[in-house]
């Protein structure tokens, strides 16, 4: 219960009575339970569940130290009349998660106050049943890609590819994709956020891969770029420049450190190697339930100064972006252990010819 009592902290800091959480992933941070309709409603002293009947008896039986109330007519009107219940006055409801459909409907009744990523910075750290989970969810992951090197030849296509990898996360007992796979070959490579298609992977040309599975509610998120065939001089050289500003960017990983100084090691020694215009993403995001969690690893924005933490989970994944060409980009998750960034993935960043 140890979410639930910083949550609790949340709402003193706050000033608030209540907090009404309405987003899947913290309904699930907090409760465990996964339900497409289902709310946390937390007091300074209880904690109580709300869901509908498709989900209510599961729910029951599931959360056995919960209180969880069923849903049986208008969300809305069921949370107002629980909260008169609850007799409070201030309540809070995740701002940046509602519809203003959701917003309006709240109006009345009690002091209401939206709160934007109130529990981003709780959700940021992962306790050792979270790393656990994460572990496990990137083993399997591994595995998947060690078989599909195995299992790429000239001829397939980039969603064959994908086809196979949805494939493969369901039988090793996945809930399917944390993302929608990028299978991107050829000059599609060059383009960070592709949309695989049915093009057809040819022998000569770099396959990049971007794959992520949902393991026990938890995402993973690797990429690597291969070659389906002798990579060329040039294909190797970038390559080579990626792969050394990832591992320059790991050994700076330290307790204490700023994110934005990390994406600076990996952005200036990729712009001194001559590519700095062709890296135009951040160097990686904080991932947990959700595949882009708080932090933003980049030298810009608001948590370029947020300092790492122990227990922080996040990417790193530079990528240089050569129009018309390739594009290669390399990733793991890290987290912080010991003070230190420690890689989930076990697979080599070496370069892979097929």
């Amino acid at each position: 219960m140890k979410r639930i009592e910083k949550a609790q902290e949340l709402l003193k800091k706050h000033k608030l009575d209540a907090f009404v959480f309405s987003s899947q992933a913290n309904v699930f941070y907090l409760s465990g339970f996964r339900s497409s309709h289902a709310y946390v409603v937390i007091t300074r002293d209880s904690y109580h569940l709300l869901t509908d009947g498709r989900y209510y008896e599961k729910a029951r039986s599931t959360l056995k130290d919960w209180d969880v109330v069923l849903i049986k007519e208008n969300a809305i009107r069921v949370i107002k009349n629980f909260l008169k219940r609850l007799k409070v006055s201030k309540v809070g409801y995740e701002e940046d998660r509602v519809s203003c459909e959701f917003r309006k409907a709240l109006k009345g009744s009690f002091i209401w106050k939206g709160v934007s990523g109130i529990l981003k910075e709780v959700r940021a750290i992962k306790d050792e049943e979270e790393l656990r989970i994460m572990k496990e969810g990137v083993k399997i992951s591994d595995k998947i890609y060690k078989r599909l090197l195995h299992e790429l030849r000239e001829g397939m296509t980039e969603l064959e590819v994908r086809s196979w990898l949805v494939g493969e996360f369901f039988k090793a007992g996945a809930s399917g994709e944390s993302f929608p796979a990028i299978v991107a070959s050829g000059k599609g490579s060059a383009i960070p956020h592709y949309e695989t298609s049915q093009k057809t992977i040819k022998h000569g040309e770099p396959i990049l891969i971007d794959m992520g599975l949902l393991w026990k509610g938890y995402c993973t998120d690797f990429t690597r770029t291969i070659f389906l065939g002798k990579a060329d001089s040039e294909f190797k050289k970038v390559y080579t420049v990626v792969r050394d500003a990832h591992l320059l960017a790991l050994e700076k990983i330290k307790v204490g450190k700023k994110l934005g100084e990390i994406d600076k090691t990996a952005r200036e020694y990729i712009r001194k190697k001559g590519f700095g215009k062709f890296f135009n993403h951040s160097l990686g995001h904080g991932v947990g339930v959700e595949i882009h969690e708080y932090p933003r690893v980049y030298y810009k924005g608001k948590d370029k100064d947020v300092k790492i933490e122990e227990g922080m989970v996040f990417t790193v994944e530079p990528g240089i972006y050569l129009p018309g060409k390739f594009g290669i980009r390399l990733e793991n998750i890290v987290v912080v252990k010991g003070g230190y960034a420690e890689p989930l993935s076990e697979i080599p960043l070496d370069l892979v010819e097929l």
